[in-house]
C-alpha cells in the first residue's frame, strides 16, 4: 500500500529510548543541546512583532509563486547588509529552508541521481533526499587546526548521475565557514561538470569574532548556484514558516531555473499572506535578537574554555561560526554509550557525534545557546564524570 520511499526504520534507538524515560522521571535535565532559540530565554519583543502581523493587506490573497515582492525585496535588503547586491527576480520564498531543498531536487534530479553532502553535517538531509527519490553520496571534511573540504575525495565522488553538490556554510555542527579558496574550487568543479551548487547558509550571521563570512548568494559567472536562508535563525522565528532560495551564477541558466522553480512554487503557494507582508519588521526585530544569540554564544565559549583549561581529557574542536561546539572525548566506549550515561548519571543531555556521520566515536556536540547557567553546571557535570 505504501511507498518504498516511507519505508523507514521507525524504531528509536538507545539513546532515543533513554532520553524518553529520562524525561518522563521528572528528574530536572541540563540541556547541552538546545536548538530552540525561542526556549533558551531571549528577550522577544512581544509587541513589536504582533504589531508586524497584524496588517490589513494580509487580509487579501495576492498570490505570487515567487514571493510577494515586498517581502523578496526585505530579503534582498538583508543581503545588502552582507555586502551582495541581489535583485528581488531572483529570490523565491519557501515555508522552510527543508521546503527549499524539496523545490531544488525535484528542479534538478530524477529519481536516482545523486547530490553530494559534506560528512560531518547535519543529519535531516537523508529524509529531505530521500523523499523526494534522491540518493546523497558523501564527501569527507577533514580536520586540521580546523575543518577543510577534502576536495579531491569530494571530485572522484561525482559520477554521471551526480546533480549537485551541497555544503553547509557554516557547517552544522562543525560551526566550519568554506574558505574563499574552496568556494572558487568547488564553483570551478561545478562549471566544468554541469552541474549546480547548493549553498545552506542559515547559520551565516553568526561567526567568532574577528571571523569574516562571505555571502555565496554573491553574483559570479561560474556554476548555477542556490544560497539558503530563513527567518528561523536570522530573526530566531522558527515558527513563522519563511525561508528563501536565492538563485545566481550565469545569467542564462540562472532564468531557466528560475522559471522552472516558479512553476514548483506555484502549485503549493505554500508562504502565508500575513508573514510575508511583515518580513520587513521581523527582518528588523531579528538584529537584536541575533545579537543577544551571539552574545550568548560567546559567553558560553569563553565559559567552555575555561573550564577545559582544568583537565586534559577533552578537547574543543576550532570553529568559527554557528551555535555548537564539537568535543573530542576520550574514546573509551561508544559516544551514543557515553551519552546515554551522561544522561543517566547526571542527568546532562549532549549529542552523540555518530548522529552527524563523524567518522569515529570519540566525538560529541553540545550547543552554545543554552542559557549560560546551565551551560556552566553543565560543563562542569560532564568534565566531573570524565
Amino acid at each position: 500500500m505504501f511507498a518504498r520511499r516511507t519505508d523507514w526504520n521507525l524504531a528509536p534507538n538507545r539513546f532515543s529510548v533513554a532520553l524518553e524515560r529520562a524525561k518522563k522521571s521528572g528528574r530536572k535535565l541540563l540541556d547541552l543541546s538546545a536548538s530552540n532559540p525561542t526556549e533558551v530565554g531571549l528577550t522577544y519583543n512581544e509587541s513589536a512583532i504582533l504589531t508586524a502581523l497584524n496588517k490589513p493587506a494580509a487580509l487579501h490573497y495576492e498570490p505570487d509563486p515567487r514571493g510577494l515582492p515586498s517581502a523578496r525585496k526585505a530579503v534582498a535588503a538583508y543581503y545588502a547588509e552582507h555586502g551582495a547586491i541581489l535583485s528581488p527576480e531572483h529570490i523565491i520564498l519557501t515555508t522552510s529552508t527543508s521546503e527549499a531543498y524539496s523545490y531544488l531536487f525535484r528542479l534538478l534530479c530524477d529519481p536516482g541521481d545523486e547530490v553530494l553532502t559534506a560528512s560531518p553535517s547535519y543529519p535531516l538531509f537523508d529524509f529531505l533526499a530521500g523523499i523526494q527519490d534522491v540518493k546523497l553520496t558523501s564527501y569527507p571534511l577533514f580536520y586540521d587546526h580546523g575543518w577543510h573540504i577534502d576536495l579531491h575525495a569530494l571530485e572522484s565522488a561525482i559520477t554521471a548521475r551526480t546533480r549537485a553538490i551541497l555544503v553547509v556554510h557554516p557547517n552544522n555542527p562543525t560551526g566550519s565557514l568554506v574558505s574563499e579558496a574552496e568556494r572558487l574550487a568547488l564553483l570551478k568543479i561545478c562549471a566544468a561538470r554541469e552541474i549546480a551548487l547548493i549553498a545552506d547558509e542559515v547559520f551565516l550571521d553568526f561567526v567568532q569574532p574577528g571571523v569574516t563570512a562571505e555571502s555565496f548568494s554573491r553574483e559570479q559567472n561560474l556554476a548555477l548556484t542556490f544560497t539558503l536562508s530563513g527567518i528561523s535563525k536570522v530573526a530566531a522565528l522558527p515558527q513563522m514558516k519563511l525561508a528563501w532560495l536565492v538563485a545566481s551564477g550565469p545569467a542564462a541558466i540562472r532564468e531557466q531555473a528560475l522559471s522552472r522553480l516558479e512553476v514548483i512554487s506555484d502549485t503549493y503557494l505554500s508562504v502565508g499572506a500575513p508573514v510575508q507582508h511583515a518580513l520587513a519588521d521581523l527582518l528588523q526585530q531579528g538584529r537584536g535578537l541575533r545579537e543577544q544569540l551571539q552574545k550568548r554564544v560567546n559567553a558560553n565559549l569563553a565559559e567552555l574554555d575555561r573550564q577545559l583549561l582544568t583537565q586534559e581529557l577533552v578537547q574543543r574542536l576550532q570553529l568559527q561560526a554557528g551555535w555548537y561546539a564539537v568535543l573530542r572525548v576520550p574514546a573509551i566506549w561508544s559516544d551514543e554509550e557515553l551519552a546515554i550515561s551522561l544522561l543517566e548519571m547526571d542527568g546532562i543531555m549532549v549529542h552523540p557525534g555518530h548522529f552527524y556521520d563523524f567518522p569515529t566515536e570519540d566525538y560529541l556536540v553540545i550547543s552554545l545557546i543554552t542559557p549560560t547557567a546551565t551551560f556552566s553546571q553543565g560543563i562542569g557535570l560532564l568534565l566531573e564524570s570524565l
